[in-house]
């Protein structure tokens, strides 16, 4: 995501650090490469001019120390500018001291109003709340079916009446069910349309009032850039919304709506959607998103989402045979596969620290992965463990049986050597810090 913008942006600062001191020409050069990289990611026009004009009001009246590059200081405000732009600080769902929370979802058709309603759910039951998903979408074909798929997947029950047509009686009932069996939270699922009218705004009004919802979030896909910012002011105008979730934003590599959304609506984004799994939902943290689009990484939600996969009892136990040098092929499958639990690689690079720079150069593709499990999979658990014994016939077995050259293994092989005498340098941190030796071969 942003992919295009944060090249842009690079591009910008890397001119700047060619100069020796910031003048108020070079400052005007960079602002106008800027501005056009804003306007291109689709950023509101507005929203564009204020920011860049922020900019510039702080980099003319800052003083450069010495140790200072302009390229630093340019990056610095910069990143401050984001993170106002894009929030301040984290909001979070509001929480009812009388329960059960009701969350309204409303939103344009195909925005992924449904899949977001089932990903809220399951982000709040790994917090320890009792969800319910409320089935109001009566227009939509399949649209209850649906969400009871997905509530099946993930363990969240669903409210639904199959044969009304009423979505405001079934949103209302759906409340009522909840307080008799005890969830604390009600996420009600509305119907969308493929536009704004009043029919459809007046169904969601009526829904509203009749339940009184603590939240009402609008789901917009990110990738309809300005038509997403537009539509989100209307249905705030008209309807009153307390927060914004982006959609796609795995596959959005402008960002227009995520910088611009916050600044026309003046409500906070809450969420973004980054797959299509049903746990590829991020809290929306200004700061970490600013970091993520100038290419700064962002290592607080890698550690935080790896923290969610590893298994600390696996961790504690790879880490033991780290310090003894007992580290095997098994192992580094182990390994291998709890790092694709954190999500896709291309998404994982993306959080670390100056990957940006490296696009090109870096190309991730999920297909190495299945091919070094492949690899290690065609092995016996004796050569897995031993790895001296493979020989050139043991080698040529393994390639034919994972449908892979020998070439393609004696890389892997000797990937796995550089990686195992690393490692045994490491004294503690076990398996995290293991992952910063963690490369895949290039096939």
């Amino acid at each position: 995501m942003f992919e295009n913008l944060s090249e842009k942006l690079e591009s910008a600062f890397r001119k700047l650090r060619g100069h020796g001191k910031l003048t108020p020409q070079n400052i005007e050069d960079s602002l106008r490469e800027i501005r056009r990289a804003l306007l291109d990611a689709d950023v509101n026009v507005r929203v564009a001019k204020d920011f860049v004009e922020g900019v510039k009001a702080k980099a003319l009246g800052t003083e450069v120390l010495g140790s200072i590059a302009p390229g630093q200081l340019i990056v610095k405000i910069i990143h401050e500018e984001l993170v106002g732009l894009l929030g301040t600080s984290r909001a979070d769902i509001v929480r009812s001291q009388v329960p059960p929370t009701v969350i309204l979802i409303a939103g344009l058709q195909g925005s992924g109003k449904t899949t977001f309603a089932a990903k809220l759910a399951a982000f709040l039951k790994k917090k320890g709340r009792l969800p319910l998903l409320v089935a109001a979408d009566v227009h939509r074909p399949a649209a209850m079916d649906q969400l009871q798929t997905l509530g099946d997947q993930i363990g969240i029950p669903v409210f639904r009446e199959s044969e009304s047509k009423d979505a405001v009686a079934i949103a209302l009932h759906g409340v009522q069910h909840a307080k008799k069996n005890i969830r604390d939270t009600v996420i009600i699922d509305t119907a969308g349309r493929l536009h704004i009218d009043e029919a459809m705004m007046q169904e969601v009004r009526a829904i509203r009032d009749a339940t009184a919802p603590h939240e009402v979030l609008f789901v917009i896909d990110s990738m309809i850039g300005q038509d997403a910012v537009t539509t989100a002011k209307a249905f705030h105008d008209t309807l009153g919304i307390d927060g914004v979730v982006l959609t796609k934003l795995d596959g959005d590599t402008r960002g227009g709506a995520a910088l611009s959304v916050r600044s026309v609506v003046q409500k906070p984004v809450k969420f973004v959607s980054t797959g299509e799994k049903l746990d590829a939902l991020e809290p929306f943290h200004p700061e970490r998103m600013a970091s993520r689009i100038l290419g700064m990484g962002d290592v607080v939600s890698l550690v935080e989402k790896a923290q969610e996969v590893f298994d600390e009892g696996e961790a504690a136990r790879l880490g033991e045979k780290l310090r003894k040098a007992t580290f095997t092929l098994e192992d580094f499958l182990t390994q291998l596969r709890e790092v694709r639990k954190i999500g896709p690689m291309d998404q994982v690079m993306e959080m670390i620290p100056g990957m940006n720079r490296m696009q090109g150069q870096l190309n991730v593709d999920e297909k190495e992965f299945a091919r070094v499990e492949a690899i290690i999979l065609s092995m016996t658990r004796k050569e897995r463990v031993k790895p001296s014994l493979l020989n050139g016939s043991r080698r040529r077995r393994i390639a034919l049986g994972s449908g892979t050259s020998v070439q393609q293994v004696n890389r892997l092989l000797k990937q796995f050597d550089e990686m195992q005498r690393m490692m045994k340098k490491l004294t503690r941190g076990g398996m995290r810090r293991g992952l910063q030796g963690l490369r895949l071969p290039r096939q």
